[in-house]
């Protein structure tokens, strides 16, 4: 085998690497301690401006559940670079495409629960005089 052969296969070989055994680096910014402590300041924080926009009149009452939406995404997104590693790297294709199809699952069993449930309500009888008097 000649160098460039025995080259060519110690990079191959460099990149190549198992699902979940992805190397983080240092210079990403999820990357070692001060990336898990920054991740973790940017949790406490979000979390704090949760309970301050819920509990406080900071923000206009009928835009609180819109703002508690949002930092709760924010929230999600914190954690899946952070503390989970998803990037958009080539590395972790099949690790977006799994939570893409987590996200999926999840939206058709909600949505379809409310189909359900809301075809339910319509198709009920009502109640006759006498079964609400049963009722106690």
């Amino acid at each position: 085998m000649s160098d460039t052969e025995q080259q060519r296969d110690d990079v191959l070989d460099h990149r190549d690497a198992a699902p979940g055994e992805e190397r983080i680096e240092e210079h990403e910014p999820a990357g070692g301690l001060a990336g898990y402590l920054l991740g973790f300041g940017l949790a406490i924080l979000l979390t704090v401006a949760s309970f301050l926009a819920a509990q406080t009149g900071l923000i206009y009452q009928p835009a609180v559940i819109s703002a508690l939406t949002v930092l709760a995404i924010a929230q999600m997104g914190v954690h899946l670079v952070f503390f989970l590693h998803l990037t958009t790297g080539p590395d972790n294709t099949n690790n977006v495409l799994a939570l893409a199809f987590g996200v999926l699952i999840v939206f058709l069993v909600v949505l379809g629960s409310v189909w359900i449930m809301s075809h339910l309500d319509q198709n009920m009888a009502s109640m006759s005089a006498h079964q609400a008097k049963m009722i106690p």
